[in-house]
């Protein structure tokens, strides 16, 4: 074999491992399919995509920003960088809040809805949260 050819099977084998693990699964697309086909016009331009990692015997895990280890003030300035207010009192924050709430329980309910779902558990999406500037203990 000459070493050209021996460099085209190893690149070959590489490229064939590299698609083997990057395979997606079927079932987990189809629920994000699902999010972004069924979701409103306020999920879908959310500034946060709720998404399914992986469907384990009915049970779906999604993830989300929120987190008691993260102030919420952090995180809801993190989806909204012209939110001020630091005082979650503060009706402008309240409505964030809100906002945040209301797109992940539709995101959730979506993602019930579907067949072969049982229940959905929450993964803290801490790439997302240190993308934005944010530390995760």
């Amino acid at each position: 074999m000459t070493r050209r050819t021996a460099t085209i099977v190893v690149l070959a084998a590489v490229l064939a491992a590299l698609v083997y693990w990057a395979r997606s699964d079927p079932q987990v697309d189809a629920l994000n399919d699902a999010i972004a086909r069924h979701g409103s016009a306020a999920l879908r331009a959310y500034p946060y995509q709720f998404r399914v990692l992986r469907l384990d015997d009915g049970v779906a895990t999604m993830t989300t920003p929120r987190s008691p280890q993260v102030p919420v003030y952090r995180m809801i300035r993190a989806i909204d960088p012209n939110l001020k207010p630091r005082d979650t009192r503060d009706p402008e924050f309240v409505a964030a809040e809100k906002a945040l709430a209301g797109v992940q329980t539709e995101a959730r309910q979506i993602v019930l809805a579907q067949p072969g779902v049982k229940s959905v558990q929450w993964e803290l999406d801490r790439n997302w949260l240190i993308d934005h500037g944010i530390a995760v203990d």
